[in-house]
């Protein structure tokens, strides 16, 4: 196991890395634009909505079925996706196939494992909870559990600083320019999964390593040591 002589904790994005967790997505925001009296938006088009918290994803998807909507319409219709999507976070989510077994692996080698997503800090430990997997990490650091979120490196180093590891001894697993910008500024190094919800291709993002099947990040983060 070279990476354990590497790295001591390895932090994951939650949405599009550990978990798909656009089918919910999609129903909830599909859910608050027929309540808004909008068309609905299709599951790809919702998965490049996703990274940047439930506002912005409300917002791209009134775009997408309308007018621009203002800050105010924004916020009309916030609690309704909320609230929905609070109702039913575990529906149609789930674990990406080979992501358990690679976090059974990084905790028997003895690696502290954390969460640092742009999810908020309570429906990200509900869809743990219903999924029974909150177990497998020591923190978990919503998008609103700090002053700064992804791609800001204090998201990355506060949750480092709540497993009490250095960032010299992390690694970073995501699927998006955010979690590789939020570890580069924290001076991490990244892996990102093909799979995940992204706008820019993964393969262009300049990784340290990507990675198509959980079965390949053991392997992936021994190259990194």
């Amino acid at each position: 196991m070279p990476y354990r002589k590497r790295f001591d904790a390895v932090l994951f994005d939650l949405d599009g890395t550990l978990i798909e967790t656009a089918p919910d997505l999609c129903a909830a925001l599909n859910h608050t634009l027929a309540r808004a009296g909008r068309d609905g938006v299709q599951l790809d088009q919702v998965r490049h909505m996703i990274g940047d918290g439930a506002r912005v994803m409300l917002r791209l998807g009134l775009e997408a079925t309308g007018q621009s909507p203002t800050e105010a319409e924004v916020e009309q219709w916030f609690d309704v996706l909320l609230a929905h999507y609070w109702d039913h976070v575990a529906d149609g989510s789930y674990v990406f196939p080979g992501a358990l077994g690679a976090l059974d692996g990084l905790r028997a080698a003895g690696l502290k494992l954390a969460v640092c997503t742009n999810k908020p800090h309570a429906l990200s430990n509900r869809l743990f909870e219903q999924l029974e997997i909150a177990h497998l990490f020591d923190a978990v650091l919503g998008g609103d559990s700090l002053a700064v979120r992804k791609p800001h490196a204090g998201h990355i180093l506060g949750t480092l600083e709540a497993i009490g590891v250095p960032a010299g001894r992390a690694v970073m697993i995501g699927d998006s320019a955010n979690d590789l910008n939020a570890a580069r500024n924290a001076g991490l190094p990244v892996v990102l999964v093909t799979f995940g919800y992204t706008t820019t291709p993964v393969q262009e993002l300049g990784a340290d390593a990507l990675i198509d099947h959980f079965d390949q990040l053991l392997p992936a983060l021994s190259g990194l040591a």
